[in-house]
């Protein structure tokens, strides 16, 4: 092993612990694996940032856009209700609908916005047939990636390979060269979890179920003496948020609640406070502030719905602005009408100082707002309301522009003979010109975070060229498993994909995989195509953490889960995927045409 291999092993070794410490954003770790092969001298100057003008790249910003036309005229909130309209009221026939239209929508747009697209109105079809959503929401994040296995533009990993391929000189895939292996795959995981897996899912409380089953834990009744100094204030005046970490969820007055609580609204003497608080702070609170506890609670948290406010539960949208921002810095009061009670993170309920609170990617929230203000949360983009909200301002009258659009660009990339990277881009500026999406909604249709870490991690995709560190590995894969034939190596091939895309985005493995399973073939005199599938399949099977890839997250608040539900589910899909791969992938793709 020369150093340069040595070299560029470490770097791969130290970006896998960096993703699964999850310790720094993946477009970062990304940037930096960029900046380590370029100082280290591993890639050449000019190749250091030929990730950017790569054609996949540009397949993939230009992918978002169109999916982003595709949400805007409302075609995935039309495929949203009919879903709700024909899937009925039995679980498996609930799932086996929920999967085919997750996994088929899949296909044609990003794995991340069909599930944010379907996540409401799955949410609204539990509440109707009262199947718990945890029953639910693992089958449609899981179909979601065995649906982008369908077509090139399905996931990420698809234009990575066909575009890597061809920088080896090999031809690239064709549009619907993945559907006949795609589709065995996504059926064979529906009846899977049909048949099998759902008897694994677990029958648990939604986040709305056990926030408020902690909030009555929470929160007291306190009535408001005549010679307290609040009496005459309003609540903002009052700061009781800013300086007790207290909120005041409702007010009873002379026995009748407020139809409107908000900063504006003034205390009266006598006025009875429904509290969110520590009993500490409230015991430390009560004196300076003129308050006593009741010692008979007269409401119930139930009373919050009212026929003007009621409890929502949200979850952040996948491109939302509030990644990373408190709720203060955001002005999210003022802005929403709406205050948070509590946040789901990763099995943990939050009730305290939520205003100060740094919100992530698959937070959900419990909110109490006004019912008329809703669709303007919705329509912020940057939430996903989990339930149904009637879409006000889709631009239904372009949906047949935005459909004919997508047709084109299927049309071109099929029959016209251009690169896929130029039909995607002419369909997203179709998008654009005809008013399916402003620029600025293209803009924010593009999850940049995917762009970057796409475009920084290709540079050690070379390096490993570059070195021969893939080609080392690849020697050491077929001499290892190189003695049980030529079907074993494929197999080591899809389970090191597998393995690798859990603690890393499925997009980076298979940056770090395809040159190693393009000199496995050559190594063996194989069709490196074959190979090649077999590494995109195994890198898109994350099933077995809530973190090997987005829409894992985007479910995993709403759902109520924890950490291993997916691994109980998921761990015999991913044998029952191996299976069915290795059976009929070398009978679609021969390994020695």
């Amino acid at each position: 092993m020369t150093f340069e291999i040595f070299l560029t092993l470490a770097i791969v070794a130290a970006a896998v612990a960096l993703f699964a410490t999850e310790k720094l954003r993946v477009d970062v770790i990304a940037l930096l694996v960029l900046l380590t092969v370029a100082l280290t001298g591993l890639v050449r100057p000019e190749q250091v940032f030929s990730g950017f003008a790569s054609p996949a790249v540009i397949t993939v910003w230009a992918v978002y856009i169109v999916s982003g036309g595709l949400f805007r005229t409302g075609v995935a909130d039309k495929i949203g209700q009919v879903v709700a309209r024909v899937s009925g009221t039995s679980e498996p026939r609930l799932i086996a609908v929920i999967m085919l239209v997750s996994g088929l929508l899949s296909s044609f747009m990003n794995n991340i916005g069909a599930v944010a697209v379907l996540l409401p109105a799955v949410a609204g079809i539990a509440r109707q047939t009262k199947i718990p959503l945890s029953r639910l929401l693992i089958p449609l994040a899981f179909a979601s990636l065995m649906g982008g296995n369908m077509t090139l533009i399905g996931t990420p990993p698809n234009i990575l390979a066909s575009s890597m391929l061809a920088e080896r000189g090999y031809a690239s895939f064709s549009f619907f060269d993945f559907t006949p292996m795609g589709a065995l795959v996504f059926g064979a995981g529906i009846l899977y979890m049909v048949l099998i897996g759902r008897h694994w899912l677990p029958a648990r409380k939604n986040a709305e179920e056990l926030q408020t089953q902690q909030l009555r834990e929470y929160f007291s009744e306190v009535r408001v003496l005549a010679e307290s100094p609040l009496v005459g204030k309003t609540l903002g005046e009052a700061r009781l948020g800013a300086e007790y970490d207290l909120t005041v969820l409702s007010i009873l007055r002379q026995g009748r609640p407020l139809r409107a609580v908000g900063r504006d609204t003034a205390l009266e003497a006598g006025d009875l406070l429904f509290v969110e608080g520590a009993a500490a702070t409230l015991l430390r609170a009560k004196q300076p502030l003129g308050l006593v506890m009741e010692a008979e609670p007269e409401m119930t948290l139930e009373q919050l719905e009212t026929e003007d406010f009621h409890l929502v539960e949200a979850t952040l949208a996948p491109h939302s602005a509030m990644d990373g921002h408190t709720l203060r810095q955001v002005r999210f009061r003022d802005r929403f009408g709406f205050t948070a009670l509590a946040v789901w993170r990763k099995g943990a309920v939050l009730t305290q100082r939520l205003i100060d609170l740094r919100l992530r990617f698959g937070d959900t929230l419990l909110l109490k707002g006004p019912r008329d203000r809703r669709a303007a949360l919705q329509e912020s983009g940057e939430f996903l309301v989990l339930e149904p909200v009637t879409m006000e301002l889709r631009r239904w009258n372009k949906a047949w522009i935005a459909l004919a659009s997508l047709g084109l660009v299927l049309a071109l990339a099929t029959f016209g003979g251009l690169h896929i990277s130029i039909a995607m881009v002419i369909g997203a500026v179709l998008m654009v010109l005809t008013g399916c999406l402003t620029m600025d909604e293209a803009y924010q249709s593009i999850e940049w975070r995917s762009v970057f870490l796409i475009a920084g991690m290709l540079p050690l995709g070379l390096a490993m060229e570059n070195t021969g560190a893939a080609r080392f590995l690849a020697n050491g894969i077929v001499s290892g498993l190189g003695a049980w034939g030529p079907l074993a190596v494929l197999a080591g091939i899809f389970w090191l994909a597998g393995l690798i895309t859990e603690p890393m985005s499925n997009a980076a493995a298979t940056v770090l995989m395809v040159p190693i399973a393009i000199d496995v073939a050559v190594g063996l005199g194989a069709d490196p195509h074959a190979f090649v599938l077999a590494t995109v399949i195994g890198a898109s099977t994350s099933f077995l953490t809530p973190v090997g890839h987005q829409v894992n997250v985007l479910v995993f608040g709403p759902g109520g889960y924890r950490f291993l539900d997916y691994t109980r589910v998921g761990w015999l899909l991913n044998v029952i995927i191996f299976i069915v791969t290795m059976i009929f992938l070398p009978l679609l793709w021969p390994l020695f045409p």
